[in-house]
Order: C-alpha cells, then sequence, then structure tokens
C-alpha cells in the first residue's frame, strides 16, 4: 500500500487507572467521556463535498493509503454537504457479532482470527476493496483535526454534533465532569458485557479547545 505523512502526529495517549486521578486533571472543566475503540484509527479527508482520501494511523507519522478500502465502509458517507477540506480521525471496527459469523464460516481452525481488531486490520490493510465491503467494516468519528471556517463556538461537544449532522456516526460519548465522572464511568462498565463494539478502555477529552491546545503535548502524549 502507498505511505502517506499525517499533517499532525498521532500521539498515544497516557493512561491511568484511577478514577480520583481523572476527577482532579478535569478540575472545574467540562469534558467528554467515550469509548477508546479497539480497531484501527483511520484519518479521512473530504473536499469538496467528497472523500478523498483514507490513511491509517501507521507509527502515528505515516500511515498508509486506503481510500478504496474506505470506499466500501458500511457507514462511512461518500459525499457530504460541507464542501471546504474536512480531516476526521475515526476508527475503523469490525462488530463482535460480524467477527463471530465471519470466523464461524473460516473451516481452518488456525486460518480463523483471534479477535475483532485482527480482523479489521487485515480487512483494510489490503488491496481488494470487495474483501474490505465483504467484512462488515464500520468507522466511527472521534475527533476533527481540520474543518474549514466552521465556528464550533470552542466545543467538542459542538464538533462531536456538527459531524452527526454531516451523517457520520461518532463514538458513543457522555458529556462530564469532576461531579459526575465516577458514576459516567461506571455507566460504561456496566454496558461492556453486552456492547457490540470492541473496546479497550475510555477516552477522557476536555471540551474546551482552546484549552486543550494551550496545553499541549509531551514527546508522547497530548496533555
Amino acid at each position: 500500500l502507498p505511505k502517506k505523512a499525517h499533517e499532525s502526529p498521532m500521539l498515544s495517549l497516557d493512561k491511568t487507572k484511577s478514577v480520583s486521578d481523572l476527577e482532579s486533571w478535569l478540575g472545574p472543566n467540562k469534558a467528554l467521556l467515550s469509548w477508546k475503540m479497539d480497531g484501527l484509527t483511520i484519518v479521512l479527508t473530504y473536499r469538496n463535498g467528497e472523500l478523498a482520501e483514507a490513511v491509517t494511523r501507521g507509527n502515528g507519522t505515516i500511515g498508509e493509503v486506503i481510500t478504496n478500502n474506505a470506499k466500501n465502509f458500511q457507514n462511512l458517507p461518500l459525499k457530504i454537504e460541507f464542501k471546504g477540506e474536512l480531516i476526521l480521525r475515526g476508527e475503523a471496527i469490525i462488530k463482535y457479532s460480524d467477527f463471530k459469523t465471519i470466523n464461524a464460516a473460516i473451516e481452518d481452525v488456525d486460518a480463523k482470527y483471534k479477535n475483532p481488531r485482527n480482523l479489521c486490520s487485515g480487512s483494510v490493510r489490503q488491496l481488494n476493496p470487495a474483501i474490505t465491503k465483504s467484512r462488515m467494516v464500520y468507522c466511527n468519528i472521534f475527533n476533527v483535526v481540520k474543518a474549514d471556517d466552521v465556528d464550533f463556538e470552542n466545543s467538542k461537544l459542538k464538533q462531536f454534533e456538527w459531524v452527526k449532522n454531516e451523517g457520520f456516526d461518532v463514538v458513543e460519548y457522555k458529556f462530564t465532569d469532576s461531579q459526575s465522572i465516577a458514576n459516567d464511568i461506571a455507566e460504561f462498565e456496566s454496558k461492556i458485557a453486552n456492547s457490540d463494539i470492541p473496546s479497550d478502555g475510555l477516552v477522557l477529552l476536555l471540551d474546551d479547545i482552546a484549552l486543550g491546545e494551550r496545553l499541549g503535548s509531551t514527546s508522547k502524549f497530548p496533555r
């Protein structure tokens, strides 16, 4: 697959298992709490209302171009109303229910996939778009990198709502603060056993876009 450098580096996320750490980190700020989906991260670029390019995360700096495969995702709009340049980050995933169906059809035990993430990676990072289409790949958006001249009123929540209005599926999320985050985490936790979306944690993202930009990042993680 062709290689392409990302416009901005895709860093890993810092980690904690302490709810009290998250409460103190949030302080008086509002935030979005969402699933950390366990699939393959994709960067999508739309120009003139059409999907122009799709690139995998790769090593965070350089990814692989999979535009033709992305056009065969189950829920990705190929055309949208917004005509400016739009760059989104999303997670390509295969649902547990589809994973079980696909794996059941593979007779060779050694050829079966270990988990939905491996199946998704193999379904997206190959040269035949027809295979991608048959594998029931979905893509849920979790970040807006660029949207020409759109005023999101300094709010990640407004970004998510705008993206949904353009026809995209976004990651399941809750608006939260330091007072409610413990209960919100518990609510997500209660859904894990019956969730059809592969996940390996939760993500906490400041709602205040300007504050997030001012905090910047370390060499490894966004602050």
